[in-house]
């Protein structure tokens, strides 16, 4: 074992036996062995502390983990510095240069045709629907929406497929909330039509079932069909439908879509001493316009509606509600209203047709009655 003035590795090679340090014992304070020195810890003077008196013998380095934290902090404040100036530029912008307002294209007020038909004779009648529905021309129907086809849709050249499919659906889900909604039918809820409306023409929407006129231009039965539920009801829920819509390109900014339907629904009276059931017809031709603001937001605005209905009596004002002649029911006698062309203010024609007696059904013998009024 090396005694306590022995390197750490023993007796240096070449040293004589016996000898502690050999002849360098002298020496022993200041010569280091070569793993004395490999263990020692080297310090570097720098300039300026080689010639300060009591300036530290170490000038230490930063740690790397202070080198990275400073310079992602500096990164930091400079990308907090951009977004600074950034937000700040564009509100300035925003300010000289504000963004003109959407430009807004009023809709057209709704055009109104409200043409009773008058049977020639007793409106026929049955006890069954089926029955009535064997002898008439709406017996191919489809019964309900499925009665609204959608023709296969095709882009325009400033309308892609999905727009002109929009327009023919929203206009599809009108006719089914104006001509078959129950609640709509019997003079119920109309909010389901109105929804469907562009805003411009809620007012006349609105005036049209709070003061119906006969004017063209407020008729309640114009935006759809309504019965008089004190005095009809529907003998059966089912309606029947034929017709076909139409998509046409009007310009870059709008699209129209027409409709032609007839809706063929069963009604009898009520509390009436005759509970047969009858056909009522309405042949319903709308026009309805879309702007490409009424395609994002699936709403139309209806410009013109033709509507046929009977049986009706003239007589009978049919711009509220319509009041159909049930079974073994004959026209009123009288025409409609008259027309006074010298009356100022929006003119209203009171017009009349005649049902032509191919459109009724024709049952059994057994099942009409005598004519009454």
């Amino acid at each position: 074992m090396a005694g306590p003035g022995d390197p750490p590795e023993g007796t240096p090679e070449g040293t004589p036996e016996g000898v502690p340090g050999g002849g360098e014992e002298e020496y022993r304070s200041v010569v280091f062995d070569e793993s004395f020195v490999r263990a020692a810890r080297l310090q570097e003077f720098s300039a300026r502390e080689r010639v300060g008196e009591h300036t530290p013998a170490v000038r230490r380095r930063p740690a790397a983990a202070a080198t990275a934290s400073g310079s992602l902090s500096r990164q930091a404040l400079i990308l907090v510095l951009l977004i600074a100036v950034a937000f700040a530029t564009a509100i300035f912008m925003g300010v000289r240069n504000p963004a003109p307002p959407p430009r807004h294209r009023p809709a057209d007020p709704l055009r109104t045709t409200v043409v009773p038909l008058e049977p020639r004779g007793p409106v026929p009648g049955a006890q069954g629907v089926a029955e009535l529905l064997s002898g008439s021309p709406a017996k191919q129907f489809k019964t309900g929406a499925a009665g609204i086809g959608l023709p296969a849709e095709q882009r325009t050249e400033h309308f892609s497929d999905s727009q002109v499919l929009t327009a023919l659906t929203t206009a599809k889900d009108y006719l089914v909330a104006s001509s078959l909604d129950p609640d709509a039918l019997t003079g119920g809820e109309v909010r389901s039509v109105r929804i469907l409306l562009d805003p411009d023409q809620l007012d006349q929407f609105d005036r049209s079932f709070e003061s119906p006129a006969a004017d063209g231009r407020h008729a309640a039965t114009g935006w759809l069909v309504r019965f008089d539920p004190a005095r009809t009801e529907l003998a059966d829920p089912r309606v029947r439908v034929q017709g076909r819509l139409r998509a046409t390109e009007v310009n870059s900014e709008l699209i129209d879509v027409t409709s032609e339907h007839t809706f063929v629904y069963a009604v009898r009276p009520v509390g009436g001493d005759d509970e047969r059931a009858s056909l009522f017809t309405v042949r319903r031709e709308l026009h309805f316009r879309f702007d490409r603001e009424d395609l994002q937001r699936q709403r139309t605005e209806l410009l013109a509606a033709h509507v046929q209905a009977g049986p009706l009596s003239c007589s009978t004002d049919s711009a509220d509600r319509l009041r159909p002649l049930h079974a073994g029911e004959t026209a009123k006698p009288g025409g409609p209203a008259g027309t006074d062309p010298y009356a100022s203010g929006p003119r209203s024609v009171a017009l009349c047709g005649s049902l032509a007696g191919a459109a009724q059904p024709s049952p059994s013998d057994s099942d009409q009655p005598s004519p009454r009024d």
